[in-house]
């Protein structure tokens, strides 16, 4: 078994409907799966208002998205920082549209989050095809079934962020 990144996380329930079933121990394992390197990060579960000032104000986008990654760049130690914002709202529609669990829905938003705070992209065809590859194999050894299994038009398969 490979050796674990050290991980600094701090988790913060702005909204805490998700709090019971997302304990910090679960996050936490989610987090250190998707982790190349050390990182101090913060996961924040916000509601839907929140949600969208912050896409308004930081990605001019005004509607409330699933995650937002804010990444901060790695300090001369090599510890990578990011803040990533998850609201609570969008990932339980989402869930219930897709009919899959809330559980395995924030797994995968975890995952996506930590891969953009590491310079991951999905912007261009090639580069989401490579993400979406990494993003399914570390939920595969979480016991996650494949996020894009069901989804079978290529734009829908890229996650709104």
């Amino acid at each position: 078994m490979p050796a674990k990144n050290k991980l600094t996380l701090s988790v913060q329930f702005a909204d805490d409907r998700l709090a019971t079933d997302l304990p910090r121990a679960l996050l936490r394992r989610w987090v250190q799966a998707a982790l190349l390197g050390p990182a101090e990060l913060t996961l924040r579960f916000v509601d839907e208002a929140e949600g969208r000032i912050l896409n308004r104000d930081y990605r001019s986008k005004d509607y409330a998205t699933n995650v937002l990654t804010f990444a901060y760049g790695e300090t001369d130690d090599n510890i990578m920082h990011a803040d990533i914002v998850l609201c609570v709202d969008v990932l339980m529609r989402e869930a219930a549209e897709r009919r899959i669990s809330l559980v395995q829905h924030a797994a995968h938003l975890v995952v996506h989050g930590v891969l953009h705070a590491q310079g991951y992209d999905h912007e261009a065809e090639d580069d989401a095809q490579e993400m979406e590859k990494f993003e399914t194999d570390i939920l595969a050894g979480l016991g996650v079934p494949d996020p894009f299994a069901d989804i079978t038009d290529q734009k829908a398969r890229k996650i709104p962020i």
